[in-house]
């Protein structure tokens, strides 16, 4: 009979050799208990605000986990069935759902979804069977059962993970109403702190652009009409989020471009943009030179500055028309750091507390541009592995192709990158113990003393991450 018991071996993640294990077991004791510092992610700041409880294991675990949903799209489930978009499920639906997660269980078989599933239900709602197509109502109903317990609503399961600081993701005209609840709360011990995201404001080219320009205007009470309007407007809202806790402004678009434009011909732009009639050449020529801008603003309000580009975006129209984005539809593409940030390095690359933090979801820079980056611009942090790189081979990866060139003291800390709250705990714990033991690798071959590994891989946890993004 198949063995169905769910368990979480001690050992997992850490290498093979006996040897190299052992010191990777007595690094990661020194860290395991750390509080977690997660400077870069999605969950909504309403859900703590809020502190409304999970309600059963398709809102928790599938519907904001965008991995969990896009494989299983891949394997024939519809995502109008999963919850995706933020859409509503009725009881019978989400159980539904779940069946199929279940039914389903073995297309994430050496995944790293799976693992941080398997942290989750063992660690965190203490299931110990594991999913199949036989077990999913008697699961469905024993974790619904959990979730119904006030020790398992959203503050509380801050305080058991031991989080001490979670960034979310903010449109700059967000008013932070749920910040500021939080933040008055003497009973959230945890920051949480907003985080700028003004992409979809520098895409001229994109549909409704005049509109959200003009909704900028009103929430900073700028005249946006003008291109210094609008530019006046960006940085009242940076003050306003900084004034709510904000330490970074987060910026994704297609390529790293930053070539600057003359005033005269970016006020031009503009205006074109704002009735229609720039051409795209022109609107891809904006956003570069705003990018440029907003690192300047950077080097002037303080926000640490994080770069991610390098995502085909809502790939597959008709999806991201019928559920939004986020829902697993973007795709990476070959991105180039070295010529694109030249513009913006030659100016800012060497001022005092300007922070950059380079991330990527395209392997081959890392080595090649990222490291040396880093390497050599006091500005510039190494990112974790972001979104399909915060796998556990390719952080394994990502530490052999940067710390030869950067070190250790220039990456960032691990970045999460979730919406799925209950993750946030497993993938930091997956990120400990991975690079405990790629520590251990270095002690074992006699690279690195073991008192040296040892501070190391604290600093990993505890002060990269308060460096890079100034915490």
């Amino acid at each position: 009979m198949a063995d169905t018991a769910l368990r979480l071996h001690p050992d997992r993640l850490f290498p093979s050799d006996p040897v190299t294990r052992s010191i990777a077991r007595r690094l990661y004791d020194a860290v395991r208990d750390l509080p977690i510092v997660s400077p870069h992610g999605h969950v909504p700041a309403h859900w703590i605000a809020a502190d409304a409880p999970f309600l059963d294991a398709t809102s928790l675990l599938i519907s904001p986990d965008h991995y969990v949903t896009r494989l299983m799209h891949a394997n024939g489930v519809g995502l109008e069935a999963l919850g995706a978009g933020g859409r509503e499920l009725t009881d019978d639906q989400a159980r539904s759902a779940w069946r199929e997660l279940c039914a389903h269980w073995n297309d994430f078989c050496g995944t790293p979804t799976r693992y941080w599933l398997e942290g989750e239900l063992v660690d965190i709602l203490g299931v110990v069977v594991r999913p199949s197509a036989a077990t999913a109502d008697a699961l469905y109903d024993e974790i619904a059962a959990t979730l119904a317990q006030p020790d398992f609503r959203p503050r509380s399961l801050l305080q058991r993970f031991g989080i001490e600081v979670l960034t979310t993701t903010d449109d700059p005209c967000d008013p932070l109403t749920d910040h500021a609840v939080i933040r008055d709360d003497p009973t959230v011990a945890t920051r949480v702190l907003p985080t700028f995201r003004p992409d979809r404001y520098l895409e001229a080219g994109r549909p409704g652009w005049r509109q959200l320009v003009e909704q900028l205007g009103v929430a900073a009470d700028v005249d946006t009409s003008t291109y210094a309007g609008f530019i006046a407007a960006l940085e009242e809202r940076r003050r306003y989020f900084i004034a709510h806790g904000a330490v970074s402004a987060d910026h994704s678009h297609a390529d790293t471009g930053t070539t600057p434009l003359a005033s005269a011909d970016a006020a031009r732009i503009f205006a074109s943009a704002m009735t229609g009639d720039a051409t795209s050449a022109e609107t891809t020529a904006l956003r570069r030179h705003l990018v440029l801008e907003m690192a300047r603003m950077s080097v002037e309000d303080g926000l640490a500055m994080i770069l991610h580009p390098g995502i085909y975006r809502d790939h597959h129209t008709l999806t991201s028309q019928q559920f939004g984005r986020d829902v697993g539809c973007d795709i990476p593409v070959a991105v180039e750091f070295t010529r694109g940030l030249q513009p913006l390095l030659e100016r800012f690359g060497t001022a005092s507390g300007f922070h950059l933090i380079l991330c990527t979801a395209d392997e081959s820079v890392l080595s090649r541009e990222i490291a040396p980056l880093a390497g050599f611009y006091p500005s510039v942090f190494a990112g974790a592995p972001w979104w399909f790189l915060d796998a556990p081979e390719a952080i394994r990866r990502y530490r052999g192709a940067v710390t030869e060139t950067a070190g250790f003291r220039r990456t960032s800390g691990f970045i999460d990158d979730t919406r799925a709250f209950c993750s946030i705990p497993v993938r930091h714990d997956m990120s400990r113990r991975l690079d405990c033991g790629y520590l251990a690798e270095l002690v074992a071959t006699h690279r690195l003393d073991e008192d040296e590994a040892w501070l190391t891989a604290r600093e990993l946890v505890a002060v990269n991450p308060r460096v890079a993004f100034k915490l």
